[in-house]
């Protein structure tokens, strides 16, 4: 087993144990944290995720966000292209199933996808996170790949990382792929890198 497997496994088992007042707590705060923020606030078309296996719930951050008249889009496992996402509309009406991993999405519409170019600002999971912005996500390389296609002279869309305190490591082993996060946020702080 690597490292990155066994910092993986280990992390997933902390964020797992959170009671469910910690997770709501965490949840409140989260979006407290993020709000205010004028990366969220003059953003308007925002891709984020749906929480799954002790993740920090996006969903207060979620019904703040439609409430503010925000777009909001989930990320869909590509219909054509493995190992890519493609981020497609997500309104109080969408219907979600489950894709090959269990995680809800919306049934693909092409109509209502947004190219990664066009979006403002992706909220990202991750596992692991270090006082560098280095990322471990679930080992899949999904938003690896797909964050390598943001443009280096415009930066855009934003990328900002999740988690809860617990996720902060003193150091994520890397790999040639990983893209480092600009920011991360947990629900008491934000970290710009």
């Amino acid at each position: 087993m690597t490292s990155r497997q066994q910092l993986r496994s280990h992390i997933r088992s902390l964020r797992r144990s959170l009671s469910a007042a910690q997770q709501h707590q965490a949840s409140l705060g989260l979006m407290q944290q993020l709000l205010p923020r004028s990366e969220v606030q003059q953003a308007q078309h925002i891709a984020l995720y749906l929480t799954n296996d002790g993740e920090l719930d996006t969903t207060p951050l979620i019904q703040a966000l439609w409430q503010q008249g925000k777009s909001l889009y989930l990320p869909l496992l590509h219909p054509v292209v493995p190992g890519y996402l493609v981020f497609q509309l997500y309104t109080p009406d969408t219907l979600l199933k489950p894709n090959q991993f269990g995680i809800g999405e919306p049934e693909l519409n092409c109509s209502l996808l947004c190219p990664v170019s066009q979006l403002d600002l992706i909220f990202t999971p991750l596992v692991a996170f270090d006082s560098q912005g280095q990322r471990l996500g679930m080992g899949g390389g999904f938003y690896d790949r797909t964050l390598s296609q943001i443009s280096a002279s415009t930066k855009k869309p934003l990328v900002i990382g999740l988690a809860h305190e617990c996720q902060q490591v003193e150091a994520v082993p890397t790999e040639a792929w990983d893209i480092p996060l600009p920011f991360i946020s947990t629900p008491s702080k934000f970290l710009c890198f």
